[in-house]
């Protein structure tokens, strides 16, 4: 088949423009690839980040537990310098003759394990007092309850502020809550809060409450402190 002067020429025009799309298209391509390889640049819709507390997984410490919490939740943790986690000398707090906080249970059958390893090096800054599943937890003094709290590694939580509001009372692993307690609920020193469990982090088989105690910061936030032994103050 004979083809004609024009029709070479068409045929010409044609792929010498489809060759220069192509070059133009893969260097447009390039274009994007290294604008969109940029630091800080997003490639397109995505989902945003959450900060992570897999590095928490094991702690049952208030402190730390309820900040990485606030952190992800409220925006608000973090913000501020951690805490010092140092025992706090507990003198005043000696004279607010606690009750203690599981029913049934005699000062001398507690045992401190304040300074106990959880987690490997992580101090366990509580006490864990073993009573039989559903034994009734008691507020160990008047205050108000500041915060009710689920969380994976506490499970069923309560942080109760004393009247003063210048200390904190946390109460993990509980079965559940006492009927209708909610959030900014005035307590008396002996009213039923919750009861022993099992939740969160604790061993299925065994138990228990894990009570602990911190000295609140100027802020007065229910995830900041300075953790205290609450052995000494409830023998």
């Amino acid at each position: 088949m004979t083809i004609r002067p024009q029709t070479k020429r068409t045929l010409r025009t044609f792929g010498i423009g489809a060759a220069c799309g192509f070059v133009v298209g893969a260097a447009l391509a390039g274009i994007l690839i290294t604008w969109y390889a940029q630091p800080g640049r997003a490639a397109g819709p995505r989902t945003p980040s959450v900060s992570s507390t897999d590095g928490l997984a094991d702690v049952d410490s208030p402190i730390l537990e309820a900040r990485a919490a606030a952190s992800t939740t409220t925006g608000t943790g973090g913000s501020k310098p951690t805490p010092s986690l140092v025992a706090a000398a507990p003198e005043d707090l000696a004279r607010h003759d606690l009750e203690i906080p599981v029913e049934g249970i005699k000062r001398s059958q507690l045992t401190d394990t304040f300074d106990d390893k959880r987690g490997g090096q992580r101090i366990h800054e509580a006490l864990d007092i073993l009573a039989p599943r559903n034994t009734p937890v008691k507020a160990v003094e008047d205050g108000t309850i500041a915060r009710l709290f689920e969380s994976k590694a506490g499970g069923t939580t309560i942080y109760q502020f004393d009247p003063t509001e210048q200390y904190c009372y946390y109460y993990a692993h509980l079965e559940r809550y006492a009927s209708g307690l909610a959030e900014g609920d005035h307590v008396k020193k002996g009213q039923v809060i919750g009861y022993v469990g099992t939740s969160g982090n604790a061993p299925k088989d065994t138990p228990h409450l894990h009570f602990a105690v911190f000295k609140l910061t100027s802020a007065k936030r229910w995830w900041e402190g300075t953790p205290i032994n609450p052995y000494g103050i409830l023998r």
